[in-house]
């Protein structure tokens, strides 16, 4: 008996989670409501917010799944050898990250984890970033500096990605494009250092 339940728990929360893509995927992330979603999926609003506190909780896990999406198809890939490399191979995912402003609110804001047991998708994905990061970094056969450790040079890097991707949406400092930006940033911080 308590398998039922669990089980309808979970379909309900699907069919919440495809209802809210199917959503986004016609009028985006920031124009998406409470309000359609239970519609569209056939449910309560009281049903909506026994599963999800509110809208910005449902995004951590649309956004956090799409993220990993991203990473998925980017590991799959060939490791990066040097700055521009590396900068290429994470432009999808910076593209998506900041796809509208948004996006990059929520996945800021729930990239910090208050306690260890409340690590959700978004948090989870920026640790699999450092991870990654730090790998590519680690390779032996890459032009990166060899001065500071491969954990060091990977949170470098993914700092900068957060700051071009801030940048994308500054005024006062819009003048590069992301891919530039990123390009820029890496090879200053990755270049080794002349002895």
């Amino acid at each position: 008996m308590t398998r039922a339940p669990q089980k309808r728990t979970m379909q309900t929360r699907a069919k919440l989670l495809d209802a809210a893509a199917d959503l986004i995927s016609v009028n985006g992330y920031t124009a998406l409501r409470v309000e359609e979603v239970v519609l569209k999926a056939g449910v309560a609003k009281g049903t909506f917010f026994a599963h999800f506190a509110d809208k910005d909780q449902l995004m951590n896990q649309l956004i956090g799944a799409e993220m990993d999406r991203i990473l998925d198809h980017i590991v799959a890939g060939p490791v990066p050898k040097d700055a521009d490399s590396i900068a290429e191979a994470l432009l999808p995912l910076a593209e998506f990250m900041t796809c509208e402003r948004y996006v990059l609110d929520i996945i800021l804001r729930y990239s910090v984890v208050p306690e260890i047991e409340q690590i959700e998708p978004i948090a989870r994905n920026f640790g699999r970033q450092i991870e990654i990061l730090m790998n590519w970094c680690s390779t032996s056969d890459t032009s990166f500096r060899k001065d500071i450790d491969a954990g060091l040079l990977a949170e470098g890097v993914h700092a900068f990605l957060l700051q071009a991707m801030a940048l994308k949406f500054c005024a006062l400092h819009c003048e590069l494009g992301l891919r530039e930006r990123l390009r820029q940033y890496l090879r200053a911080w990755l270049a080794p250092v002349a002895a």
